[in-house]
Formats: C-alpha cells, sequence, structure tokens
C-alpha cells in the first residue's frame, strides 16, 4: 500500500485557485502532524504548510494568506487550498509527515502558475 499519494496539480494562471489533495494510510495521518512540501526547478525542497493532529497549522512566510491547509479525519486526506497562485508557485508539490519521514515521499503533483 502506497502511504501517501497526492493529487490536484494543474496548470493555471496567476491569480488562480488550485486544491491539491493527499490520502494518507489511516496510521501514518493519525499519529502524525502533516506537511505539504514544494520543490521549485534548481531549488532545495521547502515546508510549504503543516498542520497537527489537533489542527494547529503553520505556514512559510511566502504562502500566508493565500494557502490553507486543512485535514479531514473521516477521510484521512490532507488538503492545500492554494488561491491567489503566483508564477514563483510553480513547482512539484509533495505531501508527507511533518517532520517529513524519508520513506513517504511519493511522486508529487505538478502545479504550474502561468503570468
Amino acid at each position: 500500500q502506497v502511504p501517501l499519494v497526492e493529487s490536484g496539480g494543474g496548470l493555471v494562471q496567476a491569480g488562480g485557485s488550485l486544491r491539491l489533495s493527499c490520502a494518507a494510510s489511516g496510521t501514518i495521518f493519525w499519529l502524525n502532524a502533516m506537511g505539504w512540501y514544494r520543490q521549485a526547478p534548481g531549488k532545495q525542497r521547502e515546508l510549504v504548510a503543516a498542520v497537527t493532529t489537533i489542527g494547529s497549522t503553520t505556514y512559510a512566510d511566502s504562502v500566508k494568506g493565500r494557502f490553507t491547509i486543512s485535514r479531514d479525519n473521516a477521510k484521512d486526506t490532507v488538503y492545500l487550498q492554494m488561491n491567489s497562485l503566483k508564477p514563483e508557485d510553480t513547482a512539484v508539490y509533495y505531501c508527507n509527515t511533518h517532520p517529513p519521514h524519508q520513506n513517504y515521499w511519493a511522486q508529487g503533483t505538478q502545479v504550474t502558475v502561468s503570468s
């Protein structure tokens, strides 16, 4: 069983919105804070947002006020709602635990924002 599966990426114009989803296996989801990470070409992977098991959230300064992370405990799923997207948000987006577990990195989902 794949522990984490991301979906929801795509191509969007600047100013647009996307919602990413991450379906997690139950054990991983229930025992861990979860995070969304991204890696742009030529750059290191960075934390975008994280949510604890009780719903407390944290965000990178670059996305505060534009992105919202949430978790649906009934569906073992973590979401990232991305609004007011900018070209600099273009990256492959990954979900993982927070802090990340090396064995849980999956394929990610590509987000491309055109100007």
